[in-house]
């Protein structure tokens, strides 16, 4: 009987591991920038959502004011907008609710900051979003959003 060696040609071993190295390197690489992309588009959507929330704020403000000659206190809040407040000064022709639903919080879960007389004019009110860290402040996509942008 004879014996039958396997041969191989030399294109048919396989991947070197020097091979595979690169690959995992490669693929690596890619899923690092698909990563960093995703989360920049997930900041650039919380950031347009925030605009989006304190310019639907600033319509029922409007509306308020319009109705009441003045917009709600800082300590009337927003809350003002739902339902016609008790504390001084009473809005007389209060003609809401302006805000069908409940206030919304901004999208990393923190209230909007709301402020009349306004911090940079007193005759303005203030909206705020202050960002992921809920802090005053910050920069690039931590930077806060109001409604004097």
């Amino acid at each position: 009987m004879t014996t039958r060696r396997h041969t191989t040609t030399r294109g048919s071993r396989g991947f070197t591991l020097v091979e595979l190295v690169v690959v995992m390197m490669i693929i690596s690489i890619l899923a690092g920038a698909i990563a960093v992309a995703v989360t920049n588009r997930v900041k650039m959507a919380r950031r347009a959502r925030a605009i989006s929330d304190i310019k639907s704020l600033e319509t029922a403000l409007d509306l308020y004011e319009a109705d009441n000659g003045k917009p709600p206190t800082t300590e009337q809040g927003l809350e003002a907008l739902r339902v016609k407040p008790t504390t001084p000064p009473v809005p007389r022709n209060w003609n809401g609710p302006y805000l069908t639903k409940r206030v919304p919080l901004d999208p990393w879960g923190h209230e909007y900051v709301y402020r009349y007389p306004g911090q940079y004019n007193e005759n303005e009110y203030d909206l705020i979003c202050y960002g992921a860290d809920g802090q005053p402040g910050g920069q690039d996509w931590d930077e806060d959003i109001t409604n004097h942008d």
